[in-house]
């Protein structure tokens, strides 16, 4: 069975839930700590990609709106706003460690036609060739129902795919997949690894995730089941401390492990 030890390129995805607070605006500190974690692996050797989401959550706060808006317009202009925090963030934060990020913004439209989905996976082996870390989001700034992949869990997965991943790490609000929804039963135990993702399995799933984010934990079975299907394997591990990544790809074993090619 192959470990994260072993993973020379990675996918890392984090969700806005863990980049930022509940105002909306990005947990500074979170962001540094993932950077300086994220520098030191790749100065180990890794090769990472990074799919953040928080454009439209950074997009509200910045924009001081109460809520996240309803409407695709809306969504759309503080996705816009947002995005440019984002990236301005990543790259001031890794230029301290002599890192140069690059944005890569996909829809389904760009991933879905073999043509472009050969000009993306290109332009992935240009950035990591060249020792560029790829900051990849969806591109919420365009994209309507009809081009959109619809959650960065998925976008992640399909990513991984593209780049030929060793692995998928999903930095989540919580330690990991547990038998039971751990907010609501004190008993829920974490799963830490799983070799089939199936129905009954789904079902352990709870529903969207939080108010700043657009996924939950079935968006994450999800993700873990495409990974899953092409022979890879997926980690799910809480994103509140970045350095559980050192634990990780030391070999410990942290969060739940998805073991690759094990999907009905």
């Amino acid at each position: 069975m192959s470990t994260a030890r072993d993973a020379r390129r990675i996918v890392l995805k984090v969700g806005s839930s863990t980049l930022t607070h509940p105002t909306g605006h990005i947990n500074i500190r979170l962001m540094e700590q993932l950077v300086r974690v994220m520098s030191d692996l790749k100065n180990a050797g890794r090769e990472l990609v990074l799919v953040s989401s928080g454009a439209i959550a950074v997009g509200v706060g910045k924009l001081g709106l109460r809520q996240r808006p309803g409407d695709i317009p809306g969504k759309q202009a503080a996705a816009a706003v947002g995005q440019c925090e984002l990236m301005y963030l990543y790259d001031r934060y890794f230029s301290e460690y002599n890192h140069t990020v690059g944005q890569v913004l996909l829809t389904n439209y760009s991933l879905c036609r073999p043509e472009s989905r050969e000009n993306v996976r290109n332009t992935f082996e240009a950035l990591l060739g060249l020792g560029v870390i790829p900051v990849v989001n969806e591109n919420d700034t365009v994209a309507t129902d009809e081009i959109r992949v619809g959650d960065n869990d998925t976008l992640s997965a399909i990513v991984a795919q593209v780049t030929g991943a060793d692995c998928l790490i999903i930095l989540s609000d919580i330690d990991g997949l547990y038998t039971k929804n751990p907010a609501d039963h004190a008993d829920a135990a974490l799963v830490e690894e799983v070799r089939v993702i199936d129905d009954a399995l789904f079902a352990t799933a709870g529903g969207a995730g939080s108010a700043r984010g657009t996924g939950g934990m079935i968006t994450k079975l999800r993700a873990a089941q495409i990974v899953q299907r092409a022979g890879g394997d997926t980690y799910i591990i809480n994103g509140k401390t970045p350095g559980r990544l050192y634990d990780l790809l030391e070999g410990a074993k942290v969060g739940t492990h998805f073991v690759g090619g094990g999907c009905v």
